[in-house]
């Protein structure tokens, strides 16, 4: 990519696409194109070729998706499912049909089977089944990794596929009835402290490890493959280091300076046992994470009580 070219991140508002912009705009490029959803809905066909007959980009971040924890899967499969399966194929396809250069498609590790090994390589992939609590997720990610590959090999489109680990940062959703586990964290202890509680419940037994990669980190890798990887084989992105979920809560409490107890809610599930991402081939495209865990944490609760008039909660 030039400094000039034109590029379209979608989901430019969400978490990792509000990253990909910050990134892309401190190395230069000036040439970025957004839509919000109002102007442009990605599940309206229609909508989405319009756009890349008008703006004819030449790089294309997919970072459009509808996310969630294990509470949101389980109560709305379908949007799961349906609405991120309209999202990546109109992107892909309009990518296809306007003379896209490149396109970078964003997964997940939740493609992967729950009881892979461990450290999870990219050849798991569809060697086992999901995990139920987001399997509707997975399978509308991992039909995006296949029309990519399908697109290489049938039409030569210059697709690449990133799976990351679980992320955190800055932009991030807070609502605890849809967010992942270290923001939904951050605000119970929170509102803990703020309350004097006595006592901050978690799902599940504590127990299960995770694999935490800060978003901004994310921004930096999408960037670099961008660059410098044009295979169809996908990619892992993460840190190759994982914690429990007691562990991570702990971590949390104290980053928040909440002094009550943690209690674990075991009535609750726990989600895949371990979910820990093989980085050896995204090592020796040479990148590797920069932001520990622990300062990460920090920044995001500082950002947390910075933007409170701003949060998804």
């Amino acid at each position: 990519m030039d400094q000039d070219s034109r590029i379209y991140v979608a989901g430019h508002n969400g978490l990792v696409g509000s990253a990909l912009v910050r990134r892309l705009q401190a190395a230069g490029f000036t040439n970025l194109i957004v839509r919000s959803h109002g102007d442009c809905d990605l599940e309206n066909q229609g909508a989405v070729f319009k756009l890349f007959l008008e703006e004819k980009p030449e790089y294309v971040f997919l970072a459009a998706a509808k996310v969630g924890g294990i509470l949101a899967n389980a109560t709305y499969p379908v949007d799961f499912i349906r609405s991120n399966l309209m999202v990546q194929n109109n992107v892909i396809d309009a990518s296809h049909f306007s003379g896209v250069k490149k396109l970078l498609f964003l997964g997940s590790s939740c493609i992967y089977p729950k009881l892979a090994p461990q450290p999870i390589k990219e050849e798991y992939l569809l060697t086992g089944d999901l995990e139920p609590t987001n399997e509707w997720y997975a399978i509308a990610k991992i039909a995006g990794i296949k029309l990519c590959q399908a697109y290489r090999a049938q039409h030569g489109l210059n697709a690449i596929a990133l799976m990351p680990t679980n992320l955190y940062g800055p932009g991030d959703n807070f609502d605890l009835a849809s967010s992942h586990v270290l923001p939904a964290l951050l605000r119970k202890f929170h509102e803990a402290k703020l309350s004097g509680a006595q006592e901050v419940v978690m799902w599940g037994t504590g127990t299960p490890r995770r694999e935490f990669l800060h978003v901004d980190d994310l921004a930096d890798a999408c960037l670099h493959l961008m660059q410098h990887y044009d295979a169809p084989e996908i990619v892992n992105v993460g840190t190759g280091e994982d914690l429990t979920i007691r562990e991570l809560a702990e971590q949390v409490k104290t980053t928040v300076g909440f002094e009550g107890r943690i209690v674990q809610d075991t009535t609750k599930p726990d989600g895949t046992p371990r979910k820990l991402l093989d980085v050896s081939r995204l090592h020796g495209l040479g990148w590797r994470h920069r932001i520990a865990l622990a300062e990460g944490i920090r920044t995001t609760y500082q950002w947390f009580l910075d933007n409170q008039a701003v949060l998804r909660t």
